[in-house]
């Protein structure tokens, strides 16, 4: 049985929630085909939080919480020997709605291993764990507003939410920092993934927003004999703001 595929480009109503938001590049907190979002999705009407509850949330972080391999997850884990799949460079800015680069904002991605399972204990898929792969890495913003991982192509992986589901590859994104109002969460996906078409998650970001969350293959970016590379760049806000999870 094919999944029901559900173009979302504009709002609807559903659960007493209003939705009656202008067009934007995010996902509704209510996608009936992504099932999750059943449980989680506000039916009461929104609370302001205080910032100083805001604050508390965020995590503590600094220069002196980066270790020298964050950045490098085909190393920062390794226990005896390299991990396994195709190892690519990720590369991007974290820019403002004008352009303008992020300095010293904390960038983390985490993601499956090459078989397409994570290190987790909630992790069903029956596939194997890579010993020298933890999936997960972090690092802060130069001045310009750059960063770079060197990881492992994920796996894509079953997922239950439907018959025969299957999440396209892709990479989990956290930004955070001093300057932010929020956490962004996002997820980065790779250029011509057949389940595209098929994934719930990604069909409920709003058609004209979604390749905003395809990173774009970059030949200026990949090391000869080494690794490719993709380009993603976050933005914070404005009509090209990358879409939230």
């Amino acid at each position: 049985m094919e999944p029901k595929i559900v173009e979302t480009d504009k709002p609807t109503t559903a659960s007493g929630f209003n939705q009656s938001v202008p067009l934007s590049n995010h996902p509704l907190h209510l996608s009936p085909e992504y099932k999750s979002t059943i449980l989680r999705s506000p039916t009461r009407p929104l609370m302001l939080v205080p910032d100083q509850m805001k604050n508390l949330r965020m995590p503590v972080f600094g220069d002196s919480c980066i270790g020298p391999l964050d950045h490098d997850l085909t190393k920062n884990a390794r226990k005896n020997g390299e991990p396994i799949g195709e190892r690519i460079k990720v590369v991007g800015r974290v820019l403002d709605a004008s352009g303008r680069p992020l300095p010293n904002v904390l960038v983390e991605i985490w993601q499956a291993n090459a078989a397409g399972r994570y290190i987790h204990k909630a992790e069903i898929h029956d596939a194997p764990l890579d010993p020298n792969f933890l999936g997960a890495g972090r690092l802060l913003t130069d001045a310009e507003g750059r960063y770079s991982f060197y990881t492992i192509k994920p796996g894509a992986y079953p997922w239950g939410n439907h018959y025969n589901a299957w999440r396209p590859n892709h990479i989990h994104f956290s930004v955070i920092g001093p300057h932010l109002d929020q956490r962004l969460v996002t997820q980065m996906y790779f250029p011509g993934d057949p389940l595209f078409a098929y994934d719930p998650i990604f069909q409920s970001v709003p058609k004209h927003a979604r390749e905003l969350l395809i990173a774009r293959f970059s030949m200026d970016w990949t090391e000869p004999e080494f690794a490719l590379a993709y380009e993603f760049n976050i933005v914070l806000n404005g009509r090209n703001q990358t879409p939230f999870e």
